[in-house]
């Protein structure tokens, strides 16, 4: 495809460690087996962070373990496989954490006449009220501690509508309301909560999109890139998980403690216009 990737940048490449202040506390990631998730995973670990890495990919969060292990990152990824339809599990899977990055998704790119209801209420559960369940399990400890961030992986799609993505965006701009209240609520026992908003990032998720969208517009995949995905984006490339691995471990950081219901943008100028 036509974008490509950060300049001097490897796409998989290991997360440079910083110190980011997270050792000793225990991290929860969802959708952690690959993407974003993988990322943040691995950078939390960098920064010294107990990651619990919660993804439905058993054999995906084995490798990311691994992985862990061979870049000899001061923290740990403990795999923990789970459905998060499941949402008692879900809610006791976030208990004990001091960092909650709820970024499990889904994606279906259809009309709305034609969008199958069981796939919407899915899209929802998942990406809405898994994320609330978590943010649930995991407050009271934090307010306990004293100390807590919550990372809420939205999109430019919470933002910004685009069309045939009626669950994808209604969940996301669900999840920036949900986001601020808990900022609201958590800020008076120093807990923060935000959301980072990338734009297309170089995931499985948006590479099955970019297939998709070619076979239903009968064009090129790297035209889809260029005319259709990055059509409103001033800078013509996919987002690097490890970018918004980056942000994420900021937010989680001690120079972040007064970021609180903010989204922090990384769109490459989508919503200037």
């Amino acid at each position: 495809m036509s974008a490509s990737p950060l300049p001097g940048h490897t796409p998989g490449s290991a997360p440079r460690p910083a110190d980011a202040g997270l050792a000793g506390r225990t991290a929860v990631v969802t959708g952690a087996a690959g993407g974003i998730g993988r990322a943040c995973s691995l950078r939390l670990a960098a920064a010294g962070a107990r990651v619990r890495a919660v993804d439905l990919d058993a054999e995906g969060l084995a490798e990311l373990a691994a992985s862990a292990t061979h870049r000899h990152a001061p923290g740990t990824v403990e795999p923990y496989a789970l459905d998060l339809t499941d949402l008692d599990a879900a809610e006791r899977a976030a208990e004990g954490a001091d960092i909650l990055v709820n970024n499990a998704g889904l994606q279906l790119v259809r009309p709305i006449e034609d969008f199958p209801p069981e796939v919407f209420s899915r899209v929802l559960t998942v990406m809405l009220e898994a994320p609330f369940r978590l943010v649930r399990g995991a407050l009271p400890g934090m307010y306990e501690r004293g100390w807590g961030r919550i990372v809420n992986i939205s999109s430019v799609h919470g933002l910004r509508a685009s069309a045939y993505k009626s669950a994808y965006v209604a969940a996301k701009h669900g999840l920036e309301g949900l986001s601020k209240v808990a900022a609201l609520e958590g800020a008076p026992h120093g807990v923060t909560s935000n959301c980072v908003n990338p734009g297309y990032v170089r995931t499985p998720l948006v590479e099955r999109q970019i297939a998709d969208q070619a076979t239903a517009h009968g064009i090129s995949q790297e035209r889809v890139v260029s005319e259709v995905l990055l059509a409103d984006a001033a800078v013509k490339r996919l987002v690097e998980p490890e970018e918004v691995a980056e942000a994420v471990a900021y937010l989680c950081g001690p120079h972040a403690s007064f970021i609180t219901g903010a989204s922090l943008t990384m769109d490459g100028g989508w919503t200037a216009h």
